[in-house]
């Protein structure tokens, strides 16, 4: 989700997010992230079940060690949702004070690249003419992999 947000932000707001920002944003989420959830894999393994309120009926799962491995990741959580609030920030920030967007900023080479952002009303003044697929990358003879679908081969 947060990938497609941002590869797709440039083309909805014709403005770029923050690129620090998204990096911090990217392994402050990947990094708790796992520390979340292997954690818990490994509660599972020990055999944990979902959603247990008391441990009472469950000496085995009651112990210290457990305990401290379920606060590790409750401890991860906070830390994972806190990060969000950057990325948050950030999206909202650049919608309005992010650097200007150029038309294809990923170097893309299917058709919704080739107008401006954000795309005008109806996309295209005129119906574009394609000349290969969408996602015809490294072609024999070619210096650069970036060859847009509308662009002529006597043009490259």
């Amino acid at each position: 989700m947060f990938a497609a947000l941002t590869y797709w932000f440039p083309k909805m707001f014709g403005r770029m997010m923050n690129e620090t920002l998204g990096k911090i944003h990217f392994w402050g989420t990947f990094i708790p992230f796992n520390c979340i959830f292997l954690p818990l894999f490994f509660l599972g393994l020990a055999g944990q079940h979902r959603r247990i309120y008391n441990y009472n009926h469950f000496p085995d799962l009651a112990t210290q060690e457990l305990q401290n491995i379920r606060i590790f990741a409750t401890v991860s959580l906070v830390v994972m949702l806190f990060f969000q609030l950057i990325f948050i920030y950030n999206f909202f920030v650049s919608m309005f004070k992010g650097e200007k967007a150029p038309n294809n900023p990923w170097k893309a080479n299917t058709l919704e690249w080739s107008i401006s952002s954000p795309p005008p009303h109806g996309n295209f003044k005129t119906l574009p003419t394609v000349y290969r697929g969408a996602y015809e990358y490294s072609v024999p003879g070619r210096e650069m992999d970036y060859w847009p679908q509308n662009v002529p081969p006597e043009e490259s």
